[in-house]
């Protein structure tokens, strides 16, 4: 048997780890970017507006009400299943004929003609792409002169600090640094931090590559925050949310590379930290809004 689409499965199933009340919070805190995305792009009625990565359609399905209904958005993502789901949620919704549905990655896509868009929005999704300033030269390809593109990307260079063998999540687990490792080691094989996507920019960078593409009237707001960490809110979800698609969650990782007692050692030392929220943070998150020239 085929193995699950893994960004279904995770958007779908895995990515709040089965607590519904994380998930309604977590929900709530992508409604607002969504806002905010969208707020930026300055969404007309009757335009046509391509959303990429589109996901379960969180910003798509938000973009509908804006362009209205002589307008149109476009779904467009690499997983074949999100965008059936997206699809079935758009035909429940009486607006499937509004919307249109394409597979196609970020970097190049490819089905999506020249200047046939108004604007271009992203949530999340440079994080995954190798490279970026191909998607940044795709996206200004596919703008009408004059059309807009908004984006939110976290900026995870700012938690480099927490991928030491003592620290975790904001954590201090300096008396477990030798448990701390072979997790680590697990997971960088997995997703080796020298090529990883998810580390390889900063806002700097998505500035330098709007520029490039030919964005003019470039903006970026930059948010870092330095606090007692938010995530995981509890042990539980920590044990079986993936951080992202492409790695397990903890709790797998733990159950492969640590023996019983060891596993034992580790909840010892870490769950009473996430409970009490006995650390500190850092976190930073990239909004930049642009116009095609």
């Amino acid at each position: 048997m085929a193995e699950r689409d893994p960004w279904a499965r995770w958007m779908m199933e895995t990515r709040f780890g089965g607590d519904e009340a994380y998930a309604a919070e977590a929900l709530r805190l992508l409604y607002a970017i969504r806002d905010k995305v969208l707020d930026h792009a300055q969404v007309r009625e009757g335009e046509t507006l391509l959303d990429v990565g589109a996901g379960d359609g969180l910003i798509a399905f938000g973009a509908l009400e804006r362009v209205g209904p002589t307008g149109r958005v476009i779904f467009s993502d690499i997983s074949r299943p999100l965008l059936d789901h997206a699809r079935a949620l758009a035909e429940q919704m009486g607006v499937a004929d509004r919307c249109h549905f394409v597979r196609a990655a970020a970097e190049e896509l490819r089905p999506i003609a020249d200047g046939s868009v108004d604007v271009v929005t992203t949530r999340s999704v440079l994080i995954y792409v190798a490279d970026k300033a191909a998607a940044f030269r795709a996206f200004y390809r596919v703008l009408r002169p004059g059309g807009r593109i908004s984006l939110f990307e976290p900026i995870n260079r700012y938690g480099m600090d927490d991928r030491s063998d003592t620290r975790l999540w904001g954590y201090d687990l300096t008396p477990v640094a030798d448990l701390v490792r072979r997790i680590r080691a697990f997971y960088r094989q997995r997703q080796p931090e020298e090529s990883d996507p998810m580390l390889d920019f900063d806002e700097r960078d998505l500035l330098r590559y709007s520029e490039a593409a030919g964005f003019t009237e470039v903006h970026l707001e930059l948010r870092v925050d330095i606090q007692p960490p938010t995530w995981p809110p509890s042990w539980e979800v920590a044990m079986r949310a993936p951080p992202n698609p492409r790695v397990p969650a903890l709790g797998e990782v733990i159950a492969q590379v640590l023996t019983p007692e060891e596993a034992a050692r580790f909840e010892a030392h870490l769950r009473p930290l996430i409970e009490a929220r006995q650390g500190r943070q850092r976190q930073a998150v990239a909004y930049l809004w642009a116009v095609k020239g």
